[in-house]
Formats: C-alpha cells, structure tokens, sequence
C-alpha cells in the first residue's frame, strides 16, 4: 500500500531527506535548495580504475627489465672473454 512520492533525494546544502512529491522542482522543504544544483560528486571508483592500468603495466614491465638486465649481464661476460 506503499504510494509512490516521487524520487527520494537527501538534500546537499543540509541533509534532510525528503521526496520531490512528483514536482518539476525538487526543492529542499527544510532550506528551499534546488536539488538540480547539487555539485556532481566524484567518483573514487574512476579514480582506481584510472590507477588499475599503470600499475599493470608496471607489473609487465618488471619481468622484461629483468630479462634485459640478464641479457647486458651476458653481454658483458662475452666482452671480458
């Protein structure tokens, strides 16, 4: 028997929740803000999915320095024979 009040929102300027009651505005009854000009929050999780990469390609990039440290270190014994 639930009605539906609209979108339930929580205000960004003072945190009361409250539902826009289907209204073209949705205002803040408590402050009056209009919720439509609420700052757009950055997401962490773009932030690490943005990071996951390089350190990927820090990770494949170790094995090959080694290898190429393995590779001077060889060429280096042949120029001392």
């Amino acid at each position: 028997m639930a009605r539906d009040l609209g979108t339930k929102y929580v205000c960004y300027k003072c945190g009361t929740r409250f539902y826009d009651l289907k209204k073209p505005v949705p205002a803040c009854p408590k402050c009056g803000a209009d919720q439509r000009e609420a700052p757009v929050a950055k997401s962490t999780s773009g932030r690490a999915a943005r990071a996951a990469p390089p350190k990927e390609a820090e990770e494949a990039e170790a094995p090959a320095t080694e290898d190429e440290e393995a590779e001077t270190e060889e060429e280096g014994d042949d120029d001392e024979d």
